[in-house]
């Protein structure tokens, strides 16, 4: 049996995001998978841009990544009770790309947040964000990782048992949506 395929899609774009090291974790607690971190550090999506050069290659470069995988993980900060600005930019240029990557596709959503709701919010939001897309998102266990900051040890690995219980379960759908 082929291994399966992860791509992760961080809504935050620093460094060293806690919404990335969830995607990470993630991909760690679903077992033996190859994981790939999209990038979507993009210019800001503008129709007369589009219309004057086109889709640019790394816009497409991740919706093919999308339709190769096997499922996405999103994990999305919380800015102003709502996702991220690069999270939406993201799937609005992806809605554009030459490649329609999300229709069926298994996807599992989560997010990593400073404050007590741990990016519930945002999460919700998001959710409606990928609707017109019509992948398969399972819907839970959600996990809504409160305190992100330091809900991680050194080695980037959760530490409340309670999340890793959540995440693991989550994981645990997710690979059963890819076999359907």
């Amino acid at each position: 049996m082929a291994t399966v395929k992860l791509l992760g899609i961080s809504g935050s774009l620093r460094k060293d995001a806690t919404n990335s090291m969830l995607l990470r974790e993630a991909a760690r607690l679903f077992g033996d998978c190859s994981y790939t971190q999209a990038d979507i550090n993009w210019p800001l999506y503008d129709g007369d841009d589009e219309a004057a050069s086109g889709v640019p290659a790394a816009v497409e470069a991740v919706a093919k990544q999308i339709a190769d995988a096997d499922a996405v993980l999103i994990s999305t900060p919380e800015y102003n009770k709502g996702p991220s600005g690069a999270l939406k930019n993201a799937l609005d240029w992806i809605s554009r790309a030459s490649v329609k990557p999300w229709g069926d596709k298994p996807v599992a959503v989560m997010s990593a947040a400073a404050g007590r709701s741990g990016g519930e919010r945002a999460q919700m939001v998001l959710r409606g964000f990928m609707l017109p897309f019509r992948p398969r998102i399972l819907q839970g266990p959600e996990i809504h990782l409160a305190g992100s900051s330091n809900a991680f040890d050194n080695n980037g690995h959760l530490t409340g048992e309670m999340y890793i219980k959540d995440l693991t379960a989550l994981m645990e759908g997710l690979r059963v949506e890819i076999a359907r």
